[in-house]
């Protein structure tokens, strides 16, 4: 482990789900990511869980159980001033709710911005939590999500919402 990832306590564990084993990782200030599946390289890290993997785990569980719709989880996020403007957007699409990419840019007040937020979609380490998923393409098709198209579909049918096959 580096001299780097000591200072920062930086931690993971791995937990079942529905759609696969999701890694967390998070450090002394928050959760700093959640990795699907097909994500499997994970950093070099304690192998141990802090207070704030145990929470997101417990939330994520609920999550997945159909209790918990809003996460409430301290996140240590990483990213531009414009990607932080649209995760928290994306937190504010509730659950069984999508969005547009576009609906997303007016919503931040650049209205020609849906490329960028759709980048900055790409750019989400916490999804689930931080709800990318349920962003879509304006015709209602389901676009390009970290974990895969599939698991972008369950997510959103666990949620209730109709999707195309995208």
């Amino acid at each position: 482990m580096s001299k780097t990832e000591q200072q920062t306590g930086k931690c993971f564990a791995v937990m079942e789900s529905p759609i696969g084993c999701l890694s967390i990782i998070a450090d002394d200030h928050g959760i700093l990511e959640i990795r699907f599946p097909n994500n499997t390289a994970l950093p070099s890290a304690t192998n141990k869980a802090n207070e704030f993997i145990e929470q997101a785990i417990d939330q994520l569980r609920a999550y997945f159980d159909g209790r918990l719709k809003v996460f409430d989880l301290p996140l240590n996020l990483n990213g531009t001033d414009f990607q932080k403007g649209v995760w928290a957007q994306l937190q504010k699409i509730g659950y069984g709710a999508t969005a547009s990419y576009r609906d997303v840019a007016v919503a931040i007040g650049n209205p020609k911005a849906s490329r960028a937020v759709g980048m900055a979609n790409n750019k989400n380490k916490i999804p689930i939590v931080i709800p990318c998923h349920r962003v879509i393409g304006s015709n209602g098709s389901l676009t390009g999500f970290a974990g895969g198209l599939d698991t972008k579909r369950w997510l959103l049918n666990h949620e209730r919402v109709c999707v195309g096959e995208g």
